[in-house]
C-alpha cells in the first residue's frame, strides 16, 4: 500500500507535516478540525506538498526528514510543485 508524506500550509503561514495513505481526505480532515491540534488552531490548511513512498515505514523516516527541515527549505519543497 503506498503512503504519502505531505506538508500543509497553515493559515498562519507555518507548515504541518504528516504522512497518510490518501492526501486529500487528510487535508479535508485537517480543515474539519479531526486533524493534528497544531492545525485545529491554524485554518483553514492547504495541501501544498506530497512525496509518495513506498510504504508506512518509509513514509514514517521522511516525514522525520521533512519536520526537521527549516521554514525556508520546506517553502522550497511548496514551491517546487506548483
Amino acid at each position: 500500500m503506498a503512503c504519502f508524506c505531505y506538508i500543509l500550509e497553515c493559515a498562519d503561514g507555518t507548515y504541518y507535516t504528516g504522512w497518510t495513505t490518501d492526501p486529500r481526505r487528510r487535508e479535508a480532515q485537517h480543515n474539519r478540525g479531526r486533524g493534528a491540534r497544531y492545525t485545529g488552531q491554524r485554518r483553514p490548511v492547504r495541501l501544498v506538498y506530497v512525496e509518495e513512498q513506498s510504504d508506512r515505514a518509509a513514509a514514517m523516516r521522511r516525514e522525520r526528514q521533512l519536520k526537521n527541515l527549516t521554514h525556508a527549505q520546506k517553502k522550497a519543497l511548496a514551491e517546487s510543485q506548483r
